[in-house]
């Protein structure tokens, strides 16, 4: 465990901001996140950079987070209880899930980041949170370098929410998630989004977790860019949850607006769809813009500052409020 000076967080950022931290440190136990806290407190954690802007240099110490390693802890007939640390790549381990017929994360496919982030956001998608399978978080303490465990309840979980983003911001850092996911039986969610679509395209009838996986990437791949080719943090927007009346009253003028009822009192409505249709869907600003086939992404096209794609994100919030009266929630942690 080195700590470098001056070096650059392009490569450890989706997005391909060139910042630079003062100071960085590449942690892969436990042992040695609890040593290094021992001397450091001011701490500035980066694990898979896929859902954060940077937007300027950091001086606090960067800590990447590169904890391996997946175990099963017990299993039944029914069920199997898996525990994995903060630094394996959550792609990778929704495709392990997979192969091992684990039912449970296989609508959450080709979401970038690692695993230790996906409780913090609370990941979903496909209609599924992550939450769904989440048992138990263990994080570390920063202030005493003492582990502690989470259950679920206690992580507070919400729509891209939990205790780790509010009360519990800034005082923990997450080394492994547990997951309680099927071994038969599996609870297959083809509802949401164009799952349906994609299965019935390959005269899929009784698809298999497989099946929906596949399905999932292919809609993902067909939908977002790939962070490799061009710089970007997935959905930047969270999907807005809106009253029943306000909906009514923007079904009126908007008769094809999609929708999703959360309650008998709320709806979703998909930001994508309120982006598109406030024309920003496919435009370039300069050295970014709003990706030509998803409106919910924004992407940097090689030389964008992080100033200039938050620039852009509050114009979209902006416009978005004087067409529909919603007030857009940013995604992603910008810093």
């Amino acid at each position: 465990m080195t700590i470098q000076q001056n070096i650059s967080l392009k490569n450890y950022n989706t997005f391909g901001i060139d910042v630079t931290a003062n100071r960085f440190v590449t942690v892969t136990s436990v042992y040695e996140l609890q040593q290094l806290l021992q001397t450091e407190k001011e701490l500035f954690l980066l694990s898979g950079g896929s859902n954060i802007l940077l937007t300027k240099n950091i001086n606090k110490l960067v800590v990447h987070i590169d904890i391996k390693g997946i175990s099963i802890d017990r299993e039944n007939h029914n069920d199997i209880y898996i525990t994995v640390n903060a630094g394996e790549n959550w792609h990778e381990f929704v495709l392990w899930c997979v192969s091992q017929n684990y039912g449970g994360l296989e609508n959450l496919s080709l979401i970038p980041g690692k695993v230790g982030t996906c409780p913090i956001q609370n990941i979903g998608a496909y209609g599924v949170e992550v939450k769904d399978t989440i048992t138990q978080v263990e994080a570390i303490e920063i202030e005493t370098g003492k582990l502690v465990s989470f259950s679920n309840p206690n992580c507070k979980f919400g729509y891209r929410n939990s205790i780790f983003k509010n009360e519990a911001k800034g005082k923990y850092i997450v080394s492994s998630v547990s997951f309680q996911l099927t071994k038969n039986k599996h609870h297959l969610r083809t509802l949401y989004g164009a799952i349906e679509t994609e299965l019935a395209s390959k005269n899929i009838k009784s698809p298999t977790i497989k099946d929906i996986s596949d399905a999932v990437i292919a809609i993902r791949k067909s939908k977002l860019p790939d962070p490799k080719e061009i710089g970007n943090s997935g959905s930047f927007f969270k999907n807005p949850v809106i009253s029943k009346s306000h909906f009514l009253k923007l079904q009126k003028q908007y008769p094809s607006i999609p929708n999703y009822p959360i309650s008998d009192s709320q709806i979703k409505v998909p930001a994508g769809w309120l982006i598109e249709q406030s024309g920003f869907k496919g435009k370039r600003f300069g050295n970014c813009g709003v990706h030509e086939k998803q409106a919910l992404v924004l992407v940097n096209y090689g030389n964008a500052t992080g100033d200039e794609i938050y620039a852009l994100a509050q114009k979209i919030k902006q416009t978005i409020t004087q067409n529909f009266g919603i007030d857009l929630e940013i995604e992603v942690n910008v810093f």
